[in-house]
Formats: C-alpha cells, structure tokens, sequence
C-alpha cells in the first residue's frame, strides 16, 4: 500500500515530468493539511527547493494545495513539439539575455547536440542572432517530432533516428561538410571526427565549445599528442555549467528517469539499496538525489579525494563488486565498462546517468523486454539497455539547467570570436562565467553587486537581494 511519501514523490516527479524544471532552487509552499502536504514539505526540502511563506509570490512559485500550480496557474499543457519548444523558450531567460548582445551575421554555426527543446532554442537564439545555423544530432539522441518543428522554422537539421553504422557516419561527414566557422559540440564525437576524416573543415574553423567533460578529456590528449588541430573553449569547465548542469540536472532527470522506469515494472527506489560509480558531480548530483527520495545510497570512487568526499557526504564508501550486489547501480563515470558483468549480473537493476556507448558492460548480454525502457537479463533490469537514461527515456536535463549551460555557450562563443586564441584547450573567463550567473538571478528575481574597488566586506551578504 503506497505511503505518504510515496505519493508525494510520484506528485514530485509528475511535475518534473509534465514540465521539465528545476525543483532545487525553487520557490515552493505546500498548502494541504494532511500527511501527503507533510511529506512534500520533507521531500522538496530534500530536493534543495525553497520555501516560501507569508504571502510573497517569488517568480516560478510552485503550490501543492488543493491542485498542483506553477506561478498561481495549473501546470502546463506543453502540447506537440513546438508548445514544448516554445514553453522552454519562455524558462531560457539568461540565455536569451546573453544572445541580445550577440553580432553573428556572417558567420556559419554548427551545434552538435542532443536535440530537444532546449537545444532547439539555442540554435534559434543564434539564428536570431544573425548566425546560419545547422544541427546535428545522434540518433540516439534526436527527437524526430522536434527537429521536424526546427526545419519548420527555419534551421537545417541533420539528425535521423532511423540511421545506424555507415548511413550515420556518413549523415555526420554531411553536416560538417556544409562548412562551419564555429562548432558547439557535445561529446566532441563531431570535433574529433572532423580531424579524423576532415581536416579541411577543421583547418577553417574560428573554434569550438565543448560542452561536457566526456568531450573535453579526449581533446586533451590529442592537445597534449599535438593533433588538436583548433581552439577549444571548454564550457564544461565552467561554474556555471558543471557545477549546475552536472549535480542539479542530471541528478535530478536521471535520478526521476530512473524511478519513471522502475515503476513501470512495480519497482520502487526505496526497494532496494543504491550504489553509485563515480563520484564526480553527475555521481555527487545522482547521490543526493536518491537520497532525497528515501533511498540507501553507497559510493565506489577510485580517486581517493572524492572517495572521501563521499564519505564526508554521509555515504558508505567501498569496493564496487561488493556493494552492487542487491542494489541498483548507476555508473556516473563517462567512461566505458564501469559496470561490468560481475557487477551488474548480481544487482537488482543497473543504470548509466550521461554516460558514454559501453559503460555498462552488456556484450553478449540476452536482453528480454519487460517494461518501456526496461529489459531483463537474468536477473536484473537493466534500464534503456544502458543508455543515458536521461536522455533516451525522458528529456533530458531541467530547462533552467540547461538555460545556464547555454548561457554559459553563448558567453563562450562571444569570448572565442572576440580573443581569437591559438590552438589549444582554453578555459573561460571569470568574467564571462560571472556574467552568466547575474543573468541567471535576475531571471529569479534576485541581483547580486559586484564587489567594490574597497573589497569584500563584513556586510557582502547585503549584496544578494530581491529587486
């Protein structure tokens, strides 16, 4: 019989996946009496999101009385594609506050990520820009309803879910061969590929941003084997990406995603115990996350620094192989077969969170259906046959999440035309990552003052305020 919490979470969860937002961060009030109201207060808490009380009514406000509302009004209705493109549009206040700056006629973009809603509005924002944009897409990761919505507006699009092996690759060398200036890469699979089969392309590039840690370790070595062949601006690197993109929003949609699935075959987090691999912000984000929603969380980290940062955390730190039996496993590595056979063929279930083609171990694995994104083998699930379950069995990162990684794309865009830098793998500019976050709290209703020629002092907490 379901519980309190039970329900609370699965009203939690409804929201998120009705909506696509943030809940850490958000203001919320929950009005109702009974123990439901009394396990959402709990719950949201847990979350990171933040109550409000008195009678303000902060922007993003979300209520759980009587109905669920968002800012006064029923949750949303986002509709087909282009209700959902443009419903992220309107929650993307920073990143269209850093594209109004923006001077890009002439110039050729290509944005090679996951496409979805958000994504469709960062090549909009640069097509609005003055910039002729193209996207790419894996098809793995395209949702074809969108891009059809994007061609309509007038965006070349290059992503097909039906295409595998040669027909992708091919579909690929296409799109970088329309010619680019500049390329927004996720993975660095296109930036890689281009050196690899075109590097005529490369040759003619301004640079790259690079959006994840997965694309930027590899264009690392090849800056340190002296191959890189571009500027990289490594957007990853920024506070306001990874500290938010990786922890916040993939914690939270990967962590959703997963309950999403499991409930699908009557399966609850709080079954069984959890174990995370890796313990770098998607692993930390993951962690709190499940431990939020009630779960037993364990870690397995090879780096010592953040095996003892878990173990600061709260959670019980120890050998993979051992702590996977019984449990569900999440690998948040990015680096393949970090759950391997042996672990996975003795937990409940296992999942990857971001994540990279091989990271759970399923060579000659029979896999049964059992559920939508769920499969047996032997006597495990295994989640979306090992994909990032984030992505292929929901829509991927929060919108506000992916606001600030965009924003932060964009303020690397405008430092990478204007500084023109050498080859190499470069960091952005504290100025820059700066400006994405004032762009972000003034979209919450919030300013925070620069500190003065005098320095910080005793009373820099007055400079974070509400307009």
């Amino acid at each position: 019989m379901p519980t309190p919490f039970d329900d609370a979470e699965r009203l939690v969860r409804e929201f998120a996946r009705r909506t696509n937002l943030q809940l850490a961060g958000r203001p919320f009030r929950v009005s109702r009496p009974d123990a439901i109201g009394a396990a959402l207060h709990v719950l949201l808490l847990a979350l990171g999101a933040r109550e409000v009380t008195g009678d303000s009514t902060p922007p993003g406000l979300l209520e759980f009385g009587e109905a669920v509302t968002l800012d006064g009004a029923a949750l949303p209705d986002r509709g087909d594609a282009n209700g959902r493109i443009d419903f992220a549009g309107a929650h993307m206040a920073a990143s269209r506050e850093l594209a109004a700056d923006l001077r890009l006629e002439g110039l050729s973009i290509g944005v090679a990520m996951t496409l979805e809603p958000k994504t469709a509005n960062l090549a909009l924002l640069l097509a609005g820009a003055g910039a002729n944009v193209a996207v790419y897409a894996h098809p793995d990761e395209t949702d074809p309803s969108v891009a059809e919505a994007l061609r309509e507006r007038g965006i070349a699009v290059d992503a097909d879910p039906s295409l595998t092996g040669a027909a992708e690759r091919e579909a690929a060398l296409a799109w970088l061969g329309r010619g680019f200036d500049v390329v927004m890469d996720d993975g660095s699979h296109l930036v890689r590929l281009a050196h690899e089969l075109a590097p005529h392309q490369v040759a003619r590039w301004i640079g790259v941003t690079e959006e994840t840690t997965s694309g930027l370790r590899p264009l690392r070595a090849m800056e340190a084997d002296g191959v890189l062949a571009t500027p990289v601006i490594a957007v990853n690197d920024a506070a306001t990406k990874t500290q938010f993109d990786n922890r916040y929003g993939t914690g939270q949609s990967c962590v959703f995603a997963i309950a999403d699935v499991l409930e699908g075959a009557g399966v609850t987090l709080r079954d069984q115990p959890a174990l995370v691999i890796g313990y770098g912000p998607v692993g930390q984000g993951v962690a709190a996350h499940l431990r939020a929603l009630g779960v037993s969380v364990s870690v397995a980290e090879t780096d010592s620094v953040r095996a003892l940062l878990a173990l600061y955390d709260g959670f019980e730190v120890g050998d993979a192989a051992q702590l996977a039996e019984g449990a569900l496993v999440v690998s948040a590595t990015g680096v393949p077969a970090s759950i391997t056979r042996y672990e996975w063929r003795n937990a409940v279930a296992a999942a990857v969170a971001g994540g990279v083609p091989g990271e759970l171990d399923l060579d000659g694995a029979e896999l049964v259906p059992v559920a939508p994104h769920l499969d047996r083998a032997g006597n495990t699930l295994i989640l979306d046959r090992g994909g990032c379950i984030n992505i292929t069995a929901a829509e991927g990162n929060p919108i506000e999440i992916m606001d600030l990684s965009f924003a932060t794309q964009l303020a690397a865009l405008a430092h990478l035309l204007e500084a023109r830098p050498g080859i190499g793998v470069f960091a952005l500019p504290p100025e820059s990552v700066d400006r994405v976050a004032q762009a972000a709290l003034r979209s919450r209703g919030l300013t925070a003052n620069p500190a003065t020629a005098s320095g910080r002092g005793e009373d820099d907490w007055r400079s974070l305020r509400y307009r």
